[in-house]
């Protein structure tokens, strides 16, 4: 009967059922057969709303759609071409900043192809830099940012794995912390890679005097978010969900109110579609939940650890299979879904090996930032696709280099904890 229940389950998922339907009917399915009564499913939504931390995932999405609907990605791309354009592939370097930036408040990789895609990839040809090498640039550098404040994967990470009262604990803020040497390393090595292929380009002229100036008088209203931010989680002055609700106010009165380039009649449709994506993750969250105690309960975790044990008895050999599955994972489910359903079965079992829980969720995040644009399924490979009306076996082809040198990366992050739990400790 359970067999058959499964293929059921594994037939209507592709077909396309929902996911919160498909989690919903497992969690029900399983506390069903354990013996217990289906409101176990309605307490863990009831249990949502005493997560201090959970406030912080619908006011830092409001903020990131609000600057996606302004002119804040402009602006963004006019300063970092400023700073640093006139550098040897200094373009290039500027869409890589660019968009971690913009990925890291909006927290949709999408969004940030679509935003800054339209005004970076005609940047790039003009400046001579090839086809192919634009496309996977920027195809890659779309999923930057999420593991930068404030990132919203870090916060459903953080949230999902203080279920499991760790010890050390996991908290948001260490979160923050641990994800800001891994991508600056990540963007270091695209720049690098960048400037080595730009070595054979005119050298780009350097901004007119004034030009920074301008272009920071200009970004004026923008440049105090990060600082906001950062100063106020890194000192410990802000916890993540105050520091959500300043931005989210900061981000409001600044496009609404100073800069009026988002109308008050067009705020309401903003919310509603910040909105409804929160609406969708906390209803995964909460069924998600309930699967999650289930398994506890059933033990699931500690079974899967025992069957794993029999082959893999070191700890680097259970982060190498770790990264494959991850990537696997986060190719085939999108960035959110991945986190609420995988973090659940892979936590206690790393845990288990010795990994931190701090460490292992810029493990996980990073590999995912991989497996969103990894063929043959990367969705990012799609939208890369219609944004820029290329094939996708184009833009798979153009992001090989790029699948290396992330990959080295996350193998770096991976076997030196150190580069993420430094600044935590």
């Amino acid at each position: 009967m359970i067999w058959l229940i499964a293929g059921i389950l594994v037939i209507l998922a592709a077909l396309g059922a929902p996911l919160f339907a498909l989690i919903a009917a497992i969690a029900l399915l399983g506390f069903s057969a354990s013996g217990q009564p289906g409101t176990a499913v309605a307490i863990e939504f009831y249990r949502l709303a005493d997560m201090p931390a959970l406030i912080a995932i619908p006011l830092f999405t409001l903020a990131g759609y609000l600057l996606a609907e302004s002119q804040a990605p402009r602006r963004l791309v006019r300063l970092s071409n400023a700073l640093v354009g006139w550098l040897p592939g200094g373009l290039a370097i500027v869409s890589i900043c660019a968009c971690a930036f913009f990925t890291a408040f909006t927290g949709a990789t999408g969004v940030t192809l679509v935003a800054l895609g339209a005004v970076l990839y005609p940047a790039l040809r003009q400046a001579q830099y090839g086809e192919r090498f634009s496309l996977g640039l920027l195809t890659a550098s779309g999923s930057l940012g999420l593991l930068l404040v404030p990132s919203m994967p870090l916060i459903l990470y953080g949230v999902v794995a203080q279920q499991f009262h760790t010890t050390p604990p996991v908290a948001i803020d260490a979160l923050f912390k641990a994800g800001l040497l891994p991508t600056l390393l990540m963007i270091t090595v695209l720049a690098l890679y960048s400037a080595w292929q730009a070595r054979g380009l005119p050298r780009p002229p350097k901004s007119p005097p004034g030009e920074l100036w301008a272009a920071v008088k200009d970004a004026g209203w923008e440049l105090p978010l990060p600082v906001l931010v950062l100063a106020g989680v890194f000192s410990g002055k802000l916890a993540p969900s105050e520091a959500a609700a300043a931005t989210a106010l900061y981000v409001l009165i600044v496009t609404v109110l100073i800069r009026r380039e988002i109308k008050l009649v067009e705020l309401p449709r903003v919310i509603r579609e910040a909105m409804l994506l929160v609406g969708a993750i906390l209803i995964v969250l909460g069924f998600s939940l309930a699967l999650t105690n289930w398994l506890i309960d059933a033990d699931v975790p500690e079974q899967l650890f025992a069957w794993l044990q029999a082959g893999i008895t070191s700890k680097l050999g259970f982060l190498l299979v770790l990264n494959a599955f991850l990537l696997v994972f986060g190719m085939l489910l999108e960035g959110f879904p991945a986190i609420i359903i995988l973090v659940p079965l892979v936590l206690p079992i790393a845990i288990h090996y010795g990994v931190d829980p701090t460490h292992l969720g810029i493990i996980f995040l990073a590999n995912l930032q991989i497996g969103i644009f990894l063929p043959p399924a990367g969705m990012n490979i799609f939208i890369a696709a219609a944004r820029f009306d290329r094939p996708a076996l184009s833009i798979i082809r153009a992001c090989l280099p790029f699948y290396a040198l992330l990959m080295l990366c996350v193998l770096i992050v991976t076997y030196v904890p150190e580069l993420s739990l430094a600044l935590v400790r």
